[in-house]
């Protein structure tokens, strides 16, 4: 079941263009990454599917509801989560209190004691430090806890920006575990990385940008072994 379709978006930084014609599609159940450098659009594109910045062309729809004219928030009450570059935790408030700002929405609130377990299972560091402020947790665990923040929204559809960005090499790969473990619990991922071979590995599907644009589709694996992927990003 096709879970999200982009068609044609045009993406705008205030006056600037950032995004010109892009279309995509994720199915229910896969992970589908979106590679590209720096400048690409990659968190424009997120951005954009989020309504975090504005669209000037094109339809988004989510669920079999167009969404393109949704405000952010409602679109997070469909199932529809972002989870952003930098992690942007509250840094002087707890771990729990990070945690429960994610189940703010009508449609998990009443089920925030079942999430919490839920997110303890897949990182079981965080039942430890409940009352420590967020901003003095280590950055791996700091990502940790803004994953953990966004499944307690109960996403149908996960969209991560960057995840992997500024972590040492052993956070590297437990995040990108955490991915599939997320996949494996049934939510959706859209993921945006610069770490190509990463991403692609996990990916069952994938795009990339350049400019704005869609220069290449196909499954993640065989992305892998594409010439002008290996030469402008693997460096091969």
């Amino acid at each position: 079941m096709r879970l999200l379709e982009v068609a044609g978006i045009d993406g705008f930084h205030g006056a600037i263009q950032i995004l010109r014609d892009v279309s995509l599609h994720v199915d229910e159940g896969e992970i589908v990454s979106v590679v590209g450098s720096n400048g690409a659009g990659k968190t424009t594109l997120i951005d954009t599917i989020s309504g975090l910045t504005t669209r000037r062309a094109g339809t988004i729809t989510f669920a079999g509801t167009a969404v393109h004219d949704v405000p952010a928030h409602a679109r997070v009450e469909l199932g529809l989560v972002q989870i952003p570059e930098g992690r942007r935790l509250f840094p002087f408030m707890s771990v729990l209190a990070n945690l429960r700002l994610g189940a703010y929405n009508a449609r998990a609130r009443g089920r925030e004691a079942e999430n919490l377990e839920r997110v303890f299972a897949l990182f079981p560091l965080l039942r430890s430090r409940l009352g420590q402020h967020a901003g003095t947790l280590s950055g791996g665990e700091q990502q940790m806890l803004t994953v953990a923040r966004a499944l307690m929204a109960e996403p149908k559809m996960l969209m991560i920006d960057e995840p992997s960005l500024g972590l040492a090499p052993k956070f590297v790969k437990a995040i990108f575990d955490v991915v599939e473990s997320i996949k494996e619990q049934g939510v959706t991922v859209l993921l945006v990385e610069q770490n190509v071979t990463k991403c692609l590995q996990i990916a069952d599907r994938a795009y990339v940008l350049e400019n704005g644009r869609v220069v290449l589709e196909g499954r993640g694996a065989d992305l892998l072994g594409h010439a002008h992927l290996r030469q402008a990003y693997l460096g091969l």
